[in-house]
């Protein structure tokens, strides 16, 4: 049985510099191509696309196959691809020119680079070499650190529609051969396009890197770039114990804040409808949103519930950002502001909803007791705290994102890391919760709700 007329099987391998595969030879944008061609031509519900590693032709790539017809494609470039969907997906017809036929060839090929394949694994086995996962991200930094000077220096924006490098290099009184390099590193990289010694943006850079562009992060990034001065402390930290370069928020300049809370806007409102519906709104009148940033959630909680009132209790160099957000958002009537430090003082009284997101990672285990007892004391009877957060499995290791952003908490404050759920369950539980519920969701985060009895 086929649950699609066609599913296209298309090679998106990559292996070392040097080696032969079928995304050296541009599979990535074949695909992203095919797939648009596909639902632009209504064909969604009838061809389903999936990605593959190798299946053996890897010097004639891209390589796609299509069953149930059993059809071996090689070489297939974007300009082959509205032939490929008019004759074969709409009308049937295999598109020739592009076909593996001879089958005895076809085998042959593959076992011969099947052959070569494992002599190279064993040679690089006997010599002891790293194996190239483990290679890639022990140099994963390389990239990383070009992409985040890139966003320092507002490089797409200066390249705007078209550029040379001596032109961004003018313009952000830059060196230019330098530049020259960096560009062409962003292009390797598909985050930029080069065409006759001019640069231009990707698709990405133009939707999400340029200033002023549809969905522009730089803002959110710029906090990315700060994280990177800690994190090259890490191997202090682990030998002290904590942050060797803390710094308390209240202590942070204007620009280090304005991006870490754009950071958490960009974050939290990607996830905030989803959070919301979780956590459901209904009886709700009151909530209490703790060190909540931007207002995000907030601003989420009031569109959900036009009857809900939400107060967003932050520092006091964090109050006018949430106000400019709330603003924005035209809720103004319904998400107030209230200033202090939930370290030091109380959080207030009758609240149906104490919403905690993304703070007790920061905190000691100390803190968050304290902190869970001062959100209990909010409560009306019969109210609940709904705790958001990296949420770690028993052992510590998984997820994955919230073991390593355990990590981001050791370079970055005195005693946070990422916690488990049997250490939220006993922290609720000391401080007079019941009913104590987690809640795992898509993505990296998870809810831990508890009520007031």
């Amino acid at each position: 049985m086929e649950a699609y007329q066609y599913h296209v099987y298309v090679c998106n391998q990559k292996k070392p510099d040097g080696v032969p595969c079928c995304s050296a030879h541009g599979a990535d944008k074949l695909i992203d191509s095919l797939r648009a061609e596909v639902m632009k031509n209504g064909l969604g519900d009838t061809v389903q696309i999936t990605t593959c590693g190798s299946i053996g032709l890897c010097e004639r790539g891209p390589n796609m196959i299509v069953y149930p017809d059993g059809v071996w494609y090689s070489g297939v470039t974007q300009e082959d691809l509205p032939e490929i969907i008019s004759e074969h997906f709409k009308s049937g017809r295999v598109v020739k020119r592009l076909v593996n036929d001879d089958i005895d060839a076809l085998r042959a090929e593959i076992n011969t680079n099947k052959k070569k394949m494992l002599a190279a694994l064993k040679a690089n086995d006997e010599a002891g070499a790293l194996p190239d996962d483990v290679a890639q991200r022990i140099r994963g930094f390389m990239p990383s650190r070009v992409i985040l000077t890139a966003v320092e220096l507002d490089i797409f924006t200066a390249v705007g529609d078209k550029a040379s490098a001596a032109d961004v290099a003018k313009r952000l009184d830059l060196d230019p051969r330098a530049t020259e390099m960096l560009l062409n590193s962003l292009v390797a990289l598909d985050l930029l396009e080069k065409k006759e010694g001019a640069f231009c943006n990707s698709a990405v850079s133009s939707r999400y890197l340029m200033e002023g562009s549809p969905d522009d992060s730089r803002a959110s990034l710029m906090h990315t770039v700060h994280l990177w001065g800690r994190w090259s402390t890490l191997t202090d930290c682990v030998r002290e114990g904590t942050s060797v370069t803390y710094r308390d928020m209240t202590e942070s300049d204007s620009a280090w804040t304005e991006a870490f809370i754009a950071a958490m806007h960009k974050n939290a409102s990607v996830r905030a409808t989803q959070i919301v519906k979780a956590v459901g709104t209904d009886g709700v009148k009151k909530v209490l949103d703790v060190g909540g940033g931007s207002a995000a959630y907030s601003i989420a909680f009031a569109r959900a519930n036009q009857g809900l009132q939400a107060d967003v209790f932050d520092l006091p160099n964090v109050v006018p950002l949430a106000k400019r957000y709330i603003e924005s958002a035209g809720v103004s009537d319904r998400v107030r502001t209230r200033t202090g430090d939930f370290r030091k003082d109380e959080l207030g009284a009758d609240y149906d909803l104490v919403f905690i997101s993304a703070i007790c990672h920061m905190n000691s285990p100390e803190q968050n007791i304290d902190l869970l007892k001062k959100a209990h004391d909010a409560l009306a009877p019969g109210g609940r705290v709904v705790i958001q957060d990296f949420v770690l499995t028993t052992d510590k290791t998984s997820p994955p994102t919230a073991a390593l952003f355990a990590l981001n908490m050791l370079v970055g404050t005195r005693a946070g890391s990422s916690y488990s759920e049997d250490e939220y369950r006993e922290w609720l539980t000391k401080v007079g919760f019941k009913e104590i519920t987690p809640v795992r969701l898509p993505g990296p985060t998870a809810l831990v709700v508890g009520y007031c009895k």
